[in-house]
């Protein structure tokens, strides 16, 4: 089984990638880099910025719909601690729409001033807090209402981070997230070598949540709903490649990722791969 990357080899990887991220889902002041939902696909000829823009109303769609399956009114609305924050889009989603508080976490050390930036656009600065942290050393005990983790849970040991979690919550407080989980071991080990993540099945979540006295709320299949998001991705790749003379290490990055986000898209319509929205809460 892949090994889960250090806390340095994570960081490296998103520091990377922060620029790429910017491009294709800024400017902001939301920005998300995680699924989506696409009901109605854009043809995969449509010019680049109207499949960017695409992409990020279906990044909003999905928080919405994870919103009201979260009961986020409710739920959402106190201390929140987002795990694996990336650029603030869904910290400041949280706090925009429900005013939440939020300790926006992440271990990439640029990303903590383009979450000021974002959230201070936003005009939700005072109810967000960076900071640079391992998930499984957040400081604190019994100190947040919510948990949410949106595709970040992956890089992440689920035993140790459960165990983490069931400590920094409130008696009656609730992890929310929502991930890509393996469905058909065949796709295990190519998805982990593109992503640099380590997938999990659903059961290995709910193990690793019962053990540490947590109760499952729900899991909902999502995965019908972000199949065409993969699609307006790929047609994006390939587009943004038409775009650009490519050298020859970009045609290389080009095959790669074309490759990967065909093979989600496949795994998300043959049972492969599936999309879910989890929730587990901790008894009062």
């Amino acid at each position: 089984m892949t090994s889960f990357m250090s806390t340095q080899e994570i960081a490296s990887y998103y520091e990377g990638k922060t620029q790429a991220i910017l491009r294709r889902y800024g400017p902001g002041p939301r920005v998300h880099y995680h699924t989506g939902f696409v009901d109605e696909p854009q043809p995969p000829t449509a010019p680049v910025q109207v499949l960017r823009q695409s992409l990020v109303a279906a990044q909003e769609r999905m928080l919405c719909h994870a919103a009201a399956v979260w009961r986020a009114q409710a739920t959402l609305c106190g201390d929140v601690l987002d795990v694996g924050c990336g650029l603030g889009g869904g910290s400041i989603f949280w706090a925009q729409e429900f005013g939440a508080q939020v300790t926006a976490v992440t271990v990439a050390p640029s990303h903590v001033a383009w979450v000021k930036r974002f959230a201070a656009q936003a005009g939700v600065a005072s109810r967000i807090r960076p900071l640079v942290c391992d998930a499984l050393e957040v400081p604190g005990e019994s100190c947040f209402d919510a948990v949410v983790a949106v595709d970040s849970s992956g890089y992440l040991p689920r035993e140790a981070w459960f165990r983490r979690l069931a400590s920094l919550l409130r008696p009656g407080g609730h992890v929310f997230l929502t991930d890509c989980f393996l469905g058909r071991p065949e796709y295990e080990e190519p998805f982990n070598h593109y992503w640099h993540t380590r997938i999990g099945t659903t059961t290995e979540y709910l193990t690793a949540a019962r053990e540490v006295g947590l109760r499952e709320e729900l899991a909902d299949d999502i995965s019908l709903r972000t199949e065409h998001f993969w699609a307006m991705t790929q047609a994006l790749t390939q587009a943004e490649a038409q775009e650009k003379e490519l050298s020859r290490a970009d045609e290389a990055k080009f095959a790669a990722s074309l490759s990967a986000h065909t093979l989600v898209r496949q795994g998300l319509l043959d049972g492969g791969l599936r999309y879910a929205l989890m929730s587990f809460s901790k008894s009062r």
